[in-house]
């Protein structure tokens, strides 16, 4: 009877470990964090936390404003950014397991005139929590009393639409998203949420319209520049589809969505040399999907 329980007691100890550890695997992640005129932040906590894994860990930023996440598995990740007397800023990331991820630059805004208590640091903490378990319903109450609680904690009204967002209810995250504009006119990652609530609701003129408020250079973000380019290709709006395609492979040169993407606008705008360099950086990623043979083709012709 002892060894049985000591059995099981062993198991549950390895069970409880693997489970602890979700997160691993062979990938790699790393990121840059400044203030809002581009300086490093020193001590920035980055908290990851591995959606298909279910759990995560924690490191800081170096003195250069950089971060390092080694031996990581691929797929849906959180990463909660936070230091003292900065807006937190809470980021849904995919990252690949076995190639190359981009850097993640990010921003962070000084709070003026509002300090996190810790009994508020607590709340969002729970909120955040609670969104990445997928509770978004649970984590959106969360959200609204600390809103409704402080009139100075505008900013989680952002947090607030990200819930309403995921349940799909683009009206009321849009309309959470513009308190925050309103005290932030010239943010442009609500100016991009603003315009995915009404990119999801089939709403493409009004979503590019936000879209076309966001300087480019603003615009870090590789799956946000392929969807608006994505948007312009569709409307055939070849020229600024080009730009954000563009765009989207200086900020990640190998994605091969937006190398496909580049290579069909060239091949629309009647750019033969364009399309086959984008063809040709395609096929050297993904030689042997389905897409591979229909960009072989392509290129077949493009070459007579």
């Amino acid at each position: 009877m002892r060894r049985a329980v000591l059995l099981t007691a062993v198991l549950t100890c390895v069970i409880m470990l693997a489970y602890s550890q979700g997160y691993k695997g062979q990938g790699r992640a790393a990121g840059l964090v400044t203030d809002e005129s581009g300086k490093p932040l020193e001590g920035v906590a980055v908290k990851l936390y591995s959606v298909k894994g279910q759990s995560g860990f924690e490191t800081k930023t170096n003195a250069k404003g950089e971060w390092r996440a080694l031996y990581i598995r691929g797929g849906a990740w959180n990463i909660d950014l936070e230091k003292d007397g900065y807006m937190p800023r809470k980021l849904a990331v995919n990252l690949k397991e076995y190639d190359r991820n981009p850097a993640i630059e990010v921003s962070l805004e000084r709070i003026e005139g509002l300090v996190i208590l810790e009994a508020l640091k607590e709340n969002v903490d729970v909120g955040n929590r609670l969104f990445a378990e997928q509770r978004y319903e649970e984590a959106a109450k969360v959200f609204e009393d600390i809103v409704t609680g402080d009139e100075n904690a505008y900013m989680f009204h952002k947090n607030l639409g990200n819930c309403y967002f995921q349940l799909q209810d683009y009206e009321r995250a849009e309309r959470h998203y513009l308190r925050v504009l309103e005290k932030e006119p010239a943010n442009a990652e609500i100016m991009l949420l603003i315009g995915n609530t009404y990119s999801n609701r089939d709403d493409q003129a009004k979503a590019l319209e936000w879209y076309g408020k966001i300087e480019l250079d603003k615009l870090t973000d590789a799956t946000a520049l392929f969807n608006i380019a994505n948007s312009f290709f569709s409307r055939s709006s070849f020229e600024e589809a080009l730009t954000y395609s563009r765009r989207g492979l200086e900020v990640q040169p190998d994605s091969t969505d937006l190398l496909h993407l580049t290579g069909l606008i060239q091949l629309s705008l009647d750019r033969k040399p364009g399309a086959i360099e984008a063809f040709e950086r395609y096929l050297k990623l993904d030689p042997d999907s389905p897409r591979a043979g229909q960009v072989r083709n392509f290129l077949e012709v493009l070459k007579k």
